[in-house]
């Protein structure tokens, strides 16, 4: 992390709670609460006073929403901003419109200290991504591909983490039903996973759901890991099942449950050379060396570019490690993936 404080200005309509986050936050040596504001006027004139590193942002907000002022903002005055939000899937309304991450708000399930350190921690990862050119990103559209129905791939896995809802997004927009199936591994909470699934169902042509024990892996379906599960696929005759296993302090990999790894590993282990695998953008090193034992096995392995990435930390330890066959931008994954179904 930077060695300078990162600068933060709240952005919370409650006064009492965002007076309790300026305190919390300013406890953490490595953050510096500028000041608060309680609407996106106020937050607007504070922006311009202060020049925050980081703003967060509450999602349900007086005069103008959240998600309204993140539309507006942007364009104009790109800055990392995380999300303060209930339980609810405007988190990923605001994500499109070019927030960097996500926290939720404290409640029964989640204490105020976890709460807190959640918020500490992707405070630090935002100050660190590059909004400017992570926007242009979002409003890129793309057309579907045909695809070979006599292909020797038969999964295609794929993890992500900072920046991966926008890119899974993406990249799955530009397959259709002819596409091999997909498991995903992507670092999110409890529930949100759901809600980011059925999302996307409801958006994609694909069949895109929240992974189950003993889903099986056919053509068109998408399966999502569950937060604080992790995913692994297994080989029963000629088809791949999906098995979860619960989440807990002492099985976390690379502080992650769902891990990329756990699933690449097992994608390598069981499917082999007739597997596709792609890392996408996200803080650290989670899925580097299980994309390097899927290569070893004769996968087939992608890494998006640094240009492209929301934080150019998985990809980039892949590529580091000799891990990618093929290192390409975000709006270049999907046809290389068709590319390489269509020619084999």
């Amino acid at each position: 992390m930077k060695n300078k404080k990162v600068r933060v200005l709240v952005v919370e309509d409650s006064l009492f709670f965002a007076k309790i986050l300026e305190k919390k936050l300013s406890q953490d040596r490595n953050i510096e609460v500028v000041d608060y504001a309680t609407d996106a006027y106020d937050a607007r004139d504070k922006i311009i006073k202060y020049r925050p590193d980081v703003m967060t942002l509450d999602v349900e907000m007086p005069k103008m929403t959240g998600i309204e002022f993140l539309k507006k903002l942007m364009p104009q005055y790109p800055i990392p901003i995380v999300v303060v939000s209930a339980l609810d899937d405007k988190v990923f309304d605001a994500l499109n419109a070019g927030a960097v991450e996500f926290v939720n708000k404290p409640n029964t399930e989640v204490p105020m200290n976890e709460f807190i350190d959640n918020l500490c921690e992707k405070i630090k990862i935002a100050s660190e991504v590059n909004v400017s050119h992570y926007k242009e990103i979002t409003k890129r559209t793309y057309s579907r591909q045909q695809f070979s129905k006599s292909s020797k791939y038969k999964l295609i896995a794929i993890g992500s983490s900072t920046g991966g809802t926008v890119a899974l997004q993406q990249v799955l927009s530009k397959f259709n039903k002819e596409v091999p199936g997909i498991v995903i591994a992507q670092h999110m909470p409890p529930v949100f996973t759901k809600m980011y699934a059925d999302r996307l169902n409801r958006e994609l042509i694909l069949d895109i759901k929240e992974a189950e024990e003993g889903d099986y892996v056919e053509n068109g379906k998408v399966f999502i890991a569950p937060g604080n599960y992790h995913i692994r696929v297994k080989k029963i005759g000629s088809k791949y099942k999906i098995k979860l296993e619960k989440g807990n302090e002492k099985n976390k990999v690379n502080s992650h449950c769902p891990s990329v790894d756990v699933l690449f590993d097992s994608v390598a282990s069981q499917v082999k050379e007739e597997a596709i695998g792609i890392i996408l953008t996200g803080m650290g090193k989670d899925g580097a060396k299980g994309l390097k034992r899927m290569r070893s096995k004769g996968a087939i392995t992608i890494g998006q570019d640094q240009q492209s990435s929301v934080v150019y930390g998985m990809p980039k330890e892949a590529y580091r490690i000799n891990a990618l066959d093929y290192q390409e931008p975000l709006e270049k994954i999907a046809d290389k993936v068709i590319n390489i179904i269509k020619e084999n």
